[in-house]
């Protein structure tokens, strides 16, 4: 699955900006994430369209990457994320980020490992 991942100034109305113009292209978000730092944040989106998405942001000056990620769908029950990771953890298999969501009434999880 692709993620868009918008790097932003950590400032008021970056995140409306995104948002905003992703709106006017008709994107639709299924999950989003914010990880900060002290000076920026890391926006990322999983969304219906990531190639449009991408356009649309990067020719609105946006930096912006689009990055394949790992996803796991899981039934909604306590434990399953944990179940779901440990052939990773005993491979010795290092997850850079995750991130969840439930769709339809499922979990998903989202990862990238490195």
């Amino acid at each position: 699955m692709k993620q868009l991942s918008i790097f932003l100034e950590d400032k008021s109305g970056t995140i409306f900006r995104v948002l905003n113009l992703l709106k006017g292209g008709g994107i639709q978000i299924i999950a989003s994430t914010v990880a900060d730092t002290m000076d920026n944040a890391i926006y990322r989106i999983i969304c219906d369209n990531p190639d449009k998405a991408y356009l649309i942001l990067s020719d609105a000056g946006m930096t912006v990457n689009l990055t394949e990620v790992n996803v796991i769908e899981l039934d909604d029950e306590p434990g399953r994320a944990a179940e779901a990771l440990a052939p990773l953890t005993e491979k010795g298999i290092n997850i850079a980020y995750l991130y969840s969501f439930l769709l339809k009434g499922k979990g998903v999880l989202v990862y990238k490992v490195r």
